[in-house]
């Protein structure tokens, strides 16, 4: 199976790429296949099922799955037309998507959090259904939000369509990690060089590099965004933006004869704060490969270019190249849902992502570049989904500044040796896939358990 690159990277909104998202992907969908079948639906509902009915005030899922039947969508999102969009709704209890006619919806009562039953295929489900004026359900639709802003419908989630991508010639197919790096050794090549061969097959030269610098573009505008916000995050925990702050102070000291080495990690730790405050704030982001996980990477590859002497910012595309191969692998063999797996799959896939594109842009090999991930991805096994009051604030924040910091670990102790060890990238990958399977579902971001139910005054 392939996944692009702009699969992996996707610029959208927070909070959160599954619960905000991927939701507002799904109405999309709803409504696109009301207008293929030629109906003239009177009133339309939504139901949220598993971690989007726990979690779904937190992450504004309610909203994201209106103004997804308003005609809303993560790429083209204009915040300030959503907001008067939500206030024309709940006053007037209708909602106008462009090319269709007006639909009742009350948001009070036609928006359904469904505590008590779970779908059959994910924890993330969601059902959209269209009534007519006497109240007959004319069509109605589950959907599956699965991480990453990648959505399936039932029938997808079912036997071989479950599995995420496209069956497409491409010129080095690749579905494991010992796979990619036997491939990339026999060439001679890097994992970014047949990574992106594999994209050129897709789409032009001229396609694929501006997309990719347009990734970069959102990202670091993100990091930039945060470093000049002040202010409390919107939710109700009253959490504090600090990336400002901190990196305010680390530029004045910048001039002090001596500083501690620690010191990089806080500039390490700001950038993907940075990031995901302002994903926190429900402002553009580039999933990474999710929301809840979006700081690491553009913190990791911010470090390379400002920190590491002789930085070459031409390295972008090799370092978002091998970080989207090592993406594609995680995603297709395991998950990066928190919601299916925990957040090993969501920060811990970004850290692993995140430390074979430094150590690739550092000089390594393919071998050293697959033990970068593997070390980054093993030391996040096991992390629990427990996210306050269902918000992607804390301990996400903090989390992806921790990650960002292991990423840059891994990838050094990766150069410091040949590419051999122990354990393998696949191994690791289906290790993690086993222990998400595996964990108690009240740490898998319902906010049942963890630290969601143990600070008392939330």
């Amino acid at each position: 199976m392939f996944l692009s690159i702009f699969e992996i990277f996707k610029i959208g909104v927070g909070p959160s790429s599954s619960h905000t998202m991927g939701p507002m992907v799904a109405a999309g969908m709803f409504l696109d296949e009301i207008k293929a079948k030629g109906l003239t639906p009177a009133r339309l509902s939504c139901r949220l099922h598993g971690s989007l009915a726990f979690t779904g005030k937190g992450h504004r899922t309610d909203w994201a799955s209106i103004l997804g039947l308003a005609g809303f969508s993560p790429d083209h999102f204009d915040a300030a037309k959503a907001k008067e969009s939500q206030k024309i709704i709940s006053e007037t209890h209708t909602i106008r998507p462009p090319g269709h006619s007006a639909y009742t919806f009350n948001p009070e009562t036609d928006l359904i959090f469904d505590y008590d039953t779970a779908l059959p295929h994910h924890a993330n489900g969601i059902g959209f259904f269209a009534y007519d004026a006497d109240g007959k359900t004319v069509l109605g639709r589950n959907y599956y939000s699965i991480g990453g802003g990648f959505v399936k419908t039932e029938k997808e989630m079912q036997g071989d369509d479950a599995v995420v991508g496209h069956v497409v010639t491409v010129p080095n197919p690749f579905k494991s990690a010992n796979e990619m790096v036997s491939m990339a050794e026999k060439a001679g090549k890097s994992i970014a060089e047949i990574k992106r061969e594999n994209e050129l097959s897709q789409r032009t030269h001229d396609d694929l590099d501006a997309g990719i610098q347009k990734i970069w573009r959102v990202m670091n505008h993100c990091i930039d965004a945060g470093l000049s916000e002040e202010g409390i995050l919107p939710g109700g925990l009253f959490v504090k933006r600090r990336a400002k702050f901190i990196h305010d102070k680390l530029v004045a000291e910048r001039g002090k004869n001596i500083q501690a080495p620690h010191i990089i990690n806080d500039w390490i730790a700001t950038y993907a704060m940075a990031v995901n405050e302002e994903n926190a704030a429900g402002h553009q982001v580039v999933t990474a490969p999710t929301n809840g996980a979006a700081g690491v990477i553009p913190a990791t590859l911010r470090y390379y270019l400002d920190h590491v002497p002789d930085a070459d910012p031409a390295q972008i595309s090799e370092f978002l190249l091998t970080a989207a191969a090592i993406g594609g692998l995680i995603k297709t063999n395991a998950s990066i849902s928190g919601a299916e797996v925990g957040c090993q799959g969501e920060v811990g896939s970004a850290a692993a992502m995140a430390a074979a594109g430094l150590c690739a842009v550092l000089g390594g090999t393919p071998s050293q570049v697959e033990n970068a991930a593997e070390i980054a991805l093993e030391h996040h096994l096991g992390m629990t989904c427990d996210p306050i009051k269902g918000l992607v604030q804390a301990p996400c924040i903090e989390r992806n500044g921790l990650g960002a910091i292991k990423a840059v670990s891994a990838a050094s102790l990766s150069l410091r040796g040949d590419g051999k060890h122990l354990v393998s990238l696949d191994a690791c990958i289906k290790t993690m896939l086993e222990t998400g399977l595996d964990m108690n579902e009240k740490y898998k971001e319902t906010s049942k358990g963890g630290l969601a139910v143990n600070l008392p005054a939330c």
